[in-house]
């Protein structure tokens, strides 16, 4: 009977010492999605990793997934504490396990394509000057940059669609998925694809990085707005981790701004669910039978 007592006064202590180590974790982990190179990613992203290490006190390290469905996956998982996402991978981690919580997001310097503020949008680019009207485009090549991003595919494949009237894969001749919204742009301009789906920001970044005239590019189709990747924490990570995480990130901008330039930014707001709930009906009504 007393071991039975003790088994039982055990079983009850676990979630809160679970609970408790948790705040005390020797590193943490934070998972982004591929928008550039590793490389350049594992570069522009030391300010943010030792502003976290020095506001939690342990080392953080950046996870450059290969996918957006592998940072998903990480985040939901438990395999990273903090994640950047896009937009409609936050929603599928959501969905997948609704404790994963936005926190923060940019807001974006004016350029080419997208105006200052919250906001992008899904851009169809073709190479200028090129074809007067969406018609022209039935039966080419266009470029999309991964399955999961959401300017480069799920937004495309619902208001694209729903525009025309025909699902991506019956009014184009070939959908390429170049894996970063830089490849897509990429292979429109080396002449690859006739078009490519991208990222309006991701667009204005790739010709200010390169030098590349914004006339070499002509934009056929807009989204409407989007409401920029969200940063985000996993599911039970400690509330006190969370807070100083808030902290670092929100609470002092000059801290962060030579890493929000970096990310073509002026700075990072904070931002939650809500946000995104626009973006979630979307992707609802594209799930429901026709």
């Amino acid at each position: 009977m007393r071991a039975l007592k003790a088994l039982t006064l055990l079983a009850l202590m676990l979630p809160a010492l679970a609970a408790r180590a948790d705040c005390a974790p020797r590193s943490l982990r934070l998972a982004v999605i591929p928008l550039k190179g590793a490389e350049a990613m594992l570069r522009e992203n030391q300010p943010l990793l030792q502003r976290l290490s020095e506001a939690t006190g342990v080392p953080v390290e950046l996870v450059v997934a290969p996918s957006y469905e592998g940072v998903v996956d990480a985040i939901v998982s438990g395999g990273a504490d903090i994640a950047r996402l896009g937009p409609a991978s936050y929603v599928l981690a959501h969905r997948r396990d609704p404790q994963v919580e936005a926190f923060a997001t940019f807001t974006l310097s004016a350029g080419p394509y997208t105006p200052a503020g919250n906001h992008y949008q899904a851009l169809l680019l073709t190479r200028s000057p090129g074809p007067a009207d969406l018609t022209a485009l039935r039966g080419k090549r266009v470029a999309l940059s991964d399955p999961a991003s959401t300017s480069g595919s799920l937004v495309p494949s619902v208001e694209f669609a729903a525009q025309v009237t025909t699902p991506l894969q019956r009014y184009f001749g070939a959908l390429v998925y170049a894996g970063t919204h830089d490849k897509a742009l990429q292979a429109l301009l080396e002449g690859r694809v006739d078009a490519a789906f991208v990222a309006s920001e991701r667009a204005d970044a790739y010709l200010a990085n390169h030098a590349i005239d914004p006339a070499r590019l002509q934009v056929l189709w807009r989204s409407a707005p989007i409401y920029y990747d969200p940063y985000v924490f996993r599911a039970n990570l400690c509330p006190a981790l969370k807070a100083r995480i808030r902290h670092a990130m929100l609470d002092d901008p000059e801290a962060l701004a030579a890493f929000a330039h970096s990310q073509d930014a002026s700075g990072l707001v904070a931002v939650s669910h809500t946000e995104y709930a626009a973006l979630e009906r979307m992707m609802d009504a594209a799930l429901e039978p026709r």
